[in-house]
């Protein structure tokens, strides 16, 4: 072309969590039964949606309304309905003009990030959930700006990085907090996120709190809603049905602003994001229909409580077996439905391999982690794991860290499947570190 097409951050666009997948299909192809560990949707895994829910989603299907565009922002009666959830939760006041919907949260992470001037950074943690820390990083043209969890101290934030990095960084604007984390699990103590509000509070920055797993707690620390601490701050805080109900396939996220008006550039940079959503006219009608019918649902507490067991048996299941593997290390999660492994430095190395049965499956893997890089030893662990044992996990490195690890799900509800998935863990990381 006679003018370059390419975004200056396209190569900052990565999702290993899909990305992977593509290496499993063709072992598939291969022969390869897999059991796939790589993507949090509790559906494809085996979670049956409760028959009152079907219910209400057939119920709102009877309105003709159901099927008409919503307003940009979202159903003003579901907005009304989140404002007085939140209040009455004590998350503190919440206009509904400042609920906007969207497909998802993965749209509104794209938007938040590709309307934020090119020369704003937002600093998230690493590990780095990749679709904020891929969107972020394009819209900068430039690596995604981290702060460390420290896997040594139950993947806490180290907050003098942190502290550090925005003191002497003035391009950063803004702080993402993912909470409940993932791919950790790791639950945020208020402590910690009081003093992350300080830093911005000190900085003049502005907040962005990832909270689609805020349902999901299981552990001993308690989830604490960041709009309770947030002393003035502005603040964008994220939600969704995807994970509390789950109905992923709904695609239904939506922000919730505070403190808008304290600062004039940010309640126009909110403005930007609302313009920018209204080019799209709205999000899909029938998951905001429905929202305030499952959420007040006398039922939907119980359901909950019974995930959250669920999460919590098939956490002490898999920490239990793989804090006795030699090499790793595991911090057993508090919320979400993920567990990471890390190996101990130095453990990895480019020569070590698993046992291949199949000779052309053998011939597909040695080709494929040929090129891998220092940095990309624990996906040639991944890719093995694969070919040999059939099980796929996501590399810890395609989270935008230094560290070498993988990520698993808590989500399998068939027992025997999940036990043989820690089974071939427990197995194949010693066969791995001892080749």
């Amino acid at each position: 072309m006679r003018t370059n097409l390419v975004h200056s951050g396209a190569e900052e666009l990565s999702y290993e969590i899909r990305e992977i997948v593509e290496f499993g299909m063709q072992v598939k192809a291969l022969g390869v039964d897999i059991i796939w560990e790589n993507i949090g949707d509790p559906v494809a895994k085996g979670e049956k949606i409760p028959a009152w829910i079907k219910e209400l989603i057939a119920k709102a299907l009877t309105d003709d309304k159901t099927f008409a565009y919503s307003p940009t922002k979202g159903l003003l009666e579901t907005r009304q309905f989140l404002s007085n959830y939140r209040k009455e939760a004590g998350d503190g006041a919440l206009d509904p003009e400042d609920i906007l919907f969207f497909n998802g949260l993965g749209d509104a992470v794209s938007k938040v990030y590709t309307n934020l001037n090119e020369n704003a950074r937002v600093i998230g943690p690493s590990p780095a959930y990749p679709t904020h820390s891929s969107a972020e990083a394009a819209h900068a043209g430039s690596y995604h700006l981290t702060y460390e969890l420290n896997h040594k101290r139950n993947w806490l934030p180290d907050i003098n990085d942190l502290r550090n990095k925005v003191k002497y960084n003035a391009s950063i604007a803004g702080i993402l907090i993912i909470n409940p984390d993932n791919p950790t699990g790791m639950i945020y103590p208020k402590a910690v996120l009081k003093e992350m509000v300080a830093i911005a509070k000190e900085h003049d920055l502005f907040l962005i709190s990832d909270e689609i797993y805020a349902n999901i707690e299981y552990g001993s620390d308690a989830f604490v809603p960041l709009s309770r601490l947030l002393d003035g701050v502005p603040a964008i805080i994220m939600r969704g049905l995807s994970k509390e109900v789950p109905w992923p396939g709904a695609r239904c996220g939506w922000i919730e602003v505070y403190n808008k008006d304290s600062d004039p550039v940010f309640a126009r940079y909110i403005k930007s994001i609302n313009d920018a959503k209204m080019l799209e006219v709205c999000s899909t009608t029938l998951p905001q229909k429905v929202l305030p019918d499952i959420l007040s649902d006398s039922r939907y507490k119980e359901y909950l409580q019974s995930r959250r067991d669920a999460y919590s048996k098939r956490a002490d299941a898999a920490h239990a077996v793989l804090r006795k593997i030699g090499g790793v290390s595991v911090v057993k999660p508090s919320g979400a439905f993920y567990m990471t492994v890390t190996f101990d430095d130095a453990s990895l190395s480019k020569t070590q391999t698993l046992a291949v049965s199949n000779p052309a499956v053998r011939d597909f893997v040695e080709k494929a982690v040929a090129p891998f890089g220092p940095y990309k030893l624990d996906k040639r662990f991944a890719y093995y794991l694969m070919s040999a044992y059939g099980l796929c996990v996501v590399p810890l490195s395609g989270f935008n860290t230094h560290l070498q690890g993988f990520r698993m799900t808590l989500l399998e509800e068939n027992p025997a499947v999940f036990k043989k998935t820690l089974d071939i863990l427990a197995e194949a990381i010693p066969k791995y570190l001892a080749s």
